[in-house]
């Protein structure tokens, strides 16, 4: 049930992988990607979230930089793959990010209230989903989110981060409970990128803790 389909975005056509439960939707996700592109990670993240009953769409973000026949798998976890990465998030900017995610929460509309959950980069923009678009959403060691925090949240939103991740110091984990002291904010013995099973900063019990508070932050309010 896991497949490419075509996004139409105000900027472009955008791929997105799509992972569709069996049977009738509970909601819908958009699984919002690192700066690795929508690579096999992520679409395995989608298809686990179909897994326990979600509707997902995963969008390659990077086509509206690449193109849609550029390959999503080609950005390596290399100090190299970082450095392109970084260079397509700041090429596509997050105006652009967030049609992307607007255009895929509409995609999934007819399957329910729509959430997002986002990793790295994607974390950022899951939290201005939830800020701007209105849409639940998980946050993901989000590097860039404090810039946002000032802004009057539209729909709850969860934050994920590791005590360990050197791009994120304790100060920014704290302005999150400071200036939004109403979303969940948690912290684990761990690296950033601690849900990602490719690399070092793997840590199966916290990637297994944050997914169960995930899920449960879903069902409260995607159902």
């Amino acid at each position: 049930m896991s497949e490419w389909i075509i996004l139409d975005t105000h900027y472009g056509p955008v791929r997105a992988w799509q992972a569709l439960p069996e049977g009738k939707p509970r909601g819908a996700l958009v699984v919002v990607q690192e700066i690795f592109g929508a690579n096999p990670h992520i679409r395995g993240v989608a298809e686990r979230f179909a897994a326990e009953g979600y509707a997902v769409l995963a969008p390659s973000f990077f086509d509206l930089v690449d193109g849609p026949e550029a390959d999503p798998d080609a950005l390596p976890y290399t100090p190299e793959g970082v450095k392109a990465g970084l260079a397509r998030v700041t090429a596509l900017g997050m105006e652009k990010a967030l049609e992307v995610v607007r255009a895929a929460a509409t995609r999934l509309a007819p399957h329910g209230k729509v959430g997002t959950v986002g990793y790295c980069w994607g974390g950022s923009v899951a939290l201005l989903s939830a800020l701007r678009l209105g849409l639940p959403s998980v946050s993901y060691y989000g590097a860039r989110n404090v810039q946002f925090l000032d802004e009057t949240p539209k729909a709850p939103v969860m934050f994920h981060f590791g005590a360990q991740d050197k791009s994120i110091p304790p100060e920014a984990i704290q302005a999150h409970r400071e200036k939004l002291p109403q979303m969940a904010t948690y912290v684990y013995p761990a690296d950033h990128a601690f849900n990602r099973e490719v690399g070092h900063a793997y840590d199966p019990d916290s990637a297994a803790l944050a997914l169960q508070r995930t899920l449960d932050f879903f069902s409260e309010h995607l159902g």
